[in-house]
């Protein structure tokens, strides 16, 4: 198998490259346990989940969020 370098991922179309992303994304999520967080990472977890339980109403549902992202309110 011929290791892909990030110079030759240059040659591929824009759509291209999100796929190739994509596919490497979806190949980290299946292994989500794998992926060690840092302190400070569960640290800003851990307040978040906090401050949701404190006032879930603040938060919106990801519907809306995804609506505002992508510019479609």
């Amino acid at each position: 198998m011929k290791k892909i370098t990030a110079t030759d991922t240059i040659s591929l179309s824009i759509p291209e490259r999100i796929q190739l992303v994509e596919d490497i994304w979806d190949t980290i999520a299946t292994r989500a346990e794998a992926v060690e967080l840092t302190a400070d990472e569960k640290r800003v977890i851990d307040e978040r989940l906090e401050s949701y339980h404190k006032n879930p109403a603040l938060g919106s549902p990801w519907e809306t969020v995804n609506k505002r992202i992508l510019g479609r309110q």
